[in-house]
């Protein structure tokens, strides 16, 4: 795949969608935005995860098949994404609410499902101090995060930066943008964006060196 396929990834409240409409915007690329309103299950999840984390994580995985399937057509006109969310993420979060037979049965049908589905050439991951997370989610107010307590997002962040690591193990060809997002304020501060920009336009044009 010669387009730039980047994707945006980090733990609930970080600002991955704010950082992929910027990128969007500011290189005219396709913006593709993860659905979790429309989630059914999403609220209960939060209120009793190990009953609901086994339809959540299903809808998830099968809106996103669905999602970047359709993002093929998009990089199949030679046209650039940009995405505020990774597939893996479903592993992530999978790994850590579901119990290890549904786990089993939900990682093979992922590996069915995602085999053939467009892999990003780029992967910004931003993180963030567990209060500065806190406090985000907080101040935007979705109805179902409500019920998201500390001990989650502490342990969903380690497993975040574990699964990154990872992740470049496995994948030393595409590479990974760490950023730091106590120290970057790329929604109010023009100049921490225009910095960010900078930084992706460089490995832009070094991987279209290769």
């Amino acid at each position: 795949m010669s387009e730039p396929f980047i994707t945006v990834e980090g733990p609930i409240g970080v600002g991955k969608t704010s950082l992929s409409k910027a990128i969007s915007e500011a290189f005219k690329y396709h913006l593709l935005k993860e659905i979790v309103d429309e989630n059914p299950f999403l609220g209960k999840f939060y209120e009793d995860i190990d009953e609901w984390s086994f339809q959540t994580e299903m809808f998830f995985l099968c809106n996103r098949y669905k999602q970047l399937s359709d993002i093929n057509h998009i990089l199949d006109k030679q046209r650039s994404v940009v995405a505020d969310y990774h597939i893996f993420k479903n592993l992530i979060f999978a790994k850590r609410t579901l119990k290890p037979v549904e786990y089993e049965k939900y990682e093979a049908i992922y590996n069915i499902l995602t085999k053939d589905m467009p892999k990003p050439n780029m992967v910004i991951y931003l993180h963030a101090s567990l209060d500065k997370l806190m406090e985000r989610i907080t101040m935007r107010g979705r109805e179902f995060e409500k019920n998201i307590s500390r001990d989650y997002m502490e342990q969903l962040s380690k497993d975040y930066h574990e699964f990154i690591g990872h992740f470049e193990k496995i994948h030393p060809d595409i590479p990974v943008i760490y950023l730091d997002g106590d120290a970057l304020d790329f929604v109010k501060n023009e100049e921490d964006l225009q910095n960010i920009l900078k930084i992706i336009k460089e490995k832009l044009q070094q991987r279209s060196l290769r």
